[in-house]
């Protein structure tokens, strides 16, 4: 198979055209001067040839070597230490860290499609880049001024990496039950003693140190606190000191994103720091949380986008059969994609995708608007960042695995043998709608927080918005109303879930999931709108008319899925709670 091959034209597309970037960044004075569109473009097209290049050939390689534990001491796959050297070097890894400590503050909307690049390329070699980004975010937004300039420039430097500690074998999702303990000491450090599973990243041979921040009880409290504990000391003047009684169980032996150091953690009175107020850590590790929420949302668009490339390619050089009618060119078979299925499944996943990146630099536009924009707009950014974040999350990571699957189904029987590559990708992708909350979760906490919880506020305030974007855009009023009609519905049918959620208890985590796959594939739909309407002004022809028939494709063949999730949303939840528990 060819490389990967970053979808340049389709991200600037998106930066220039749909969400004009530069007029973002050019009202915000913190960042005013120091990216517009040509040093965006710059950066996403030295992205691209590392991904390319550098990352991408590890991707198979990795997976058939995988991660080691020998001796106590975790090994990553050949290639890869050397490759993150290079790639840390560059200041990949704090691309959007602050400049204050040393990081690129390049906006978030560049920083995702840098990532998609990423996750494209290799999932597992990205994973590690992802998880120091958002320890040293979690870091930057609570920990004190002394943590941050001890620790957050090596991890924006690459030189020192980051992991994220919640998981214990009897807690996963629910963290009321986690046993980890931290002791005060004189110095006013904690000794911090348990054992966390499922780490990704915990340890590894890429950096020097690896930080953790660690979940723990304090004594005597039934609150959780947060920790910077990292697995080597650092000394006042910053350098290495001793081990810091932070030592790998074992390594967790996957179905996928095998090249990715999944770890059991034990600490053993290891010396940590506070981060944020006592009992306060869940707020502050959600800083963490939800970024690593978007990031792996981006996971999965990444995979969707890589599979696409490879089923494409794939059903332009694989014949089998005639097309319909018979041969254009008199040949006893054809390129499979002439066949109308194969077509189905590429648009399908193409179509998906496109949208999903849409939603992912709208996304980051609200981040870099809730960062460093200004009064209403700042305020209301963050509201739209709470109000998207889940559903980045679960539809991205959802859509990403159906696709995966789909491109499989192209190659056929091929598509199951590990030679193509195309099985790795489903592998990998499959753990992207377990981890950082279960989609199921994400789902609960759209409906249950971001929807119901301020009484549709923020919902209806995102879809006036909407409606009136859609009534400027150059499409057909039935486009329009197929799209309208379905948010008014999703308002009623929130409406309807908001004034019943007290008497029927079960309602919105019965309903959440359906709720959410209807206002992703309703959300699509508008997105489609408006890039048929921002490409029909675009110099290349070809790229015009890709989107106009990709639009069309949606709006006729995909869109529909949302009438099918509000349907099972609007039968409430008798028919999955009736049954008695002893009759499954």
């Amino acid at each position: 198979m060819n490389p990967y091959q970053a979808p340049l034209k389709d991200m600037q597309f998106l930066l220039e055209d749909v969400f004009d970037a530069t007029s973002t960044w050019q009202s915000m004075p913190d960042i005013a001067d120091m990216v517009d569109t040509d040093t965006a473009m710059a950066i996403l097209d030295e992205a691209s040839k590392i991904s390319r290049d550098l990352i991408h050939p590890l991707n198979r390689s990795g997976d058939e070597q995988g991660v080691s534990h020998v001796d106590g001491q975790v090994k990553t796959p050949d290639g890869f230490k050397q490759v993150y050297q290079q790639f840390a070097e560059g200041g990949w890894v704090g691309l959007c860290g602050e400049p204050e400590f040393d990081g690129m503050g390049m906006p978030k909307m560049l920083g995702l499609l840098v990532d998609e690049m990423g996750y494209s390329a290799c999932n597992s070699f990205t994973l590690y880049g992802s998880l120091t980004a958002g320890a040293a975010l979690c870091i930057n937004a609570h920990a004190s001024d002394e943590l941050k300039s001890t620790y957050l420039p090596a991890l924006y430097s690459g030189q020192w990496s980051g992991a994220m500690d919640m998981t214990e074998p009897q807690s996963g999702s629910d963290l009321r039950t986690i046993r980890t303990k931290a002791v005060p000491q004189d110095d006013g450090s904690y000794a911090i003693s348990g054992t966390k599973i499922f780490i990704t990243g915990g340890d590894h041979d890429l950096t020097e140190n690896v930080i953790h921040l660690v979940l723990a009880k304090l004594p005597d409290s039934n609150g959780i606190s947060l920790f910077l504990v990292p697995k080597i000391t650092v000394q006042a003047d910053g350098r290495l000191g001793e081990p810091n009684g932070v030592t790998v169980g074992s390594i967790e032996h996957k179905m996928g994103l095998k090249a990715s150091a999944t770890c059991v953690m034990n600490y053993d009175n290891a010396k940590g720091f506070l981060v944020g107020k006592p009992n306060r850590g869940l707020v502050c590790m959600f800083t963490m949380m939800n970024y690593e929420r978007l990031a792996i949302g981006i996971q999965g668009l990444g995979s969707a986008q890589a599979a696409y490339q490879m089923a494409a390619e794939y059903a332009k050089e694989r014949t089998q059969g005639l097309a319909a009618g018979g041969s254009p060119t008199g040949a006893s078979s054809d390129p499979i994609i002439v066949h109308g299925d194969v077509r189905r499944m590429l648009l399908t996943i193409r179509a998906m995708t496109e949208a999903g990146r849409a939603l992912s630099v709208f996304t980051g536009k609200q981040l870099d608007l809730a960062k460093y924009g200004q009064n209403e707009a700042k305020a209301k950014a963050s509201r739209y960042v709470g109000l998207m974040t889940p559903v980045a999350k679960a539809f991205l990571t959802d859509r990403g695995l159906d696709s995966t699957v789909m491109a499989q189904q192209v190659f056929g029987g091929h598509g199951y043998i590990r030679e193509t590559g195309i099985e790795q990708l489903v592998r990998d992708t499959r753990i992207a709608q377990i981890y950082e909350g279960t989609n199921g979760i994400q789902a609960i906490d759209f409906l249950g927080r971001k929807v119901t919880g301020d009484n549709l506020a923020t919902l209806t305030e995102f879809v006036t918005e909407v409606r009136a974007d859609i009534d400027t855009l150059n499409a057909t009023e039935s486009d329009k109303n197929a799209v309208l009609e379905r948010f008014e519905v999703l308002l009623q049918t929130a409406a309807y879930i908001n004034d019943n959620k007290l008497n029927q208890p079960a309602l919105i985590n019965a309903s959440a999931v359906d709720f959410l796959d209807a206002f992703g594939y309703t959300l699509y739909g508008y997105y489609w709108l408006l890039m048929a309407d921002k490409a029909s002004t675009n110099n290349d022809a070809d790229f015009s008319a890709q989107k106009v028939y990709l639009a069309r494709f949606y709006i006729d063949k995909l869109l529909a899925k949302a009438d099918y999730h509000l349907s099972q949303v609007n039968q409430g939840d008798s028919a999955i709670m009736a049954m008695p528990e002893n009759l499954f």
